[in-house]
This record gives structure tokens, sequence and C-alpha cells, in this order.
């Protein structure tokens, strides 16, 4: 079952979302979803070639190998 979710925002920025769903024959709803989880899908994930960066560093990939082992052996600290 989906949710209902309430969003308040400006005259302006209602009209330009609106607009925008038009433009693509979409509903306000639906457009909102669908900009969200895009957003959500590209900014919390690393892309390929990011990846692939990350792991061709060598320095970076030992740091987090140490990184992991403090962690295992209990060596860190939450700080909130």
């Amino acid at each position: 079952m989906g949710k209902t979710i309430t969003v308040r925002i400006d005259d302006t920025t209602y009209e330009r979302i609106k607009s925008a769903a038009d433009s693509e024959r979409r509903t306000i709803s639906n457009f909102l979803e669908n900009a969200a989880l895009t957003y959500v899908e590209n900014s919390s994930f690393v892309s390929d070639e990011e990846l692939q960066e990350i792991a061709e560093n060598d320095e970076l990939t030992k740091g987090i190998k140490n990184s992991l082992q403090d962690i295992k052996k209990g060596k860190y600290r939450i700080v909130e």
C-alpha cells in the first residue's frame, strides 16, 4: 500500500514542478516520486567508474583495509 506525504512549497515552486510534470505527461505525485528516487539512486551509490578508480588507488585501499582491521579490534569511538 502506498504512503501519503504532505509537502508545503511556495507557489513559484509548485508552478515549476507542475510545468515539469505536465511536460512529461505525469501527475505531480508521479513526477515527485520519480525525481526523489532518481536523486536517491544517483547520490547514494558509487558509479562503476568511481568504484574502479577507488579499487586502483593502492594508498586508499590500504587505508580502508587498515580501518577495517581497527574496527575489528575495537579501535574506534563513536562521535555524537
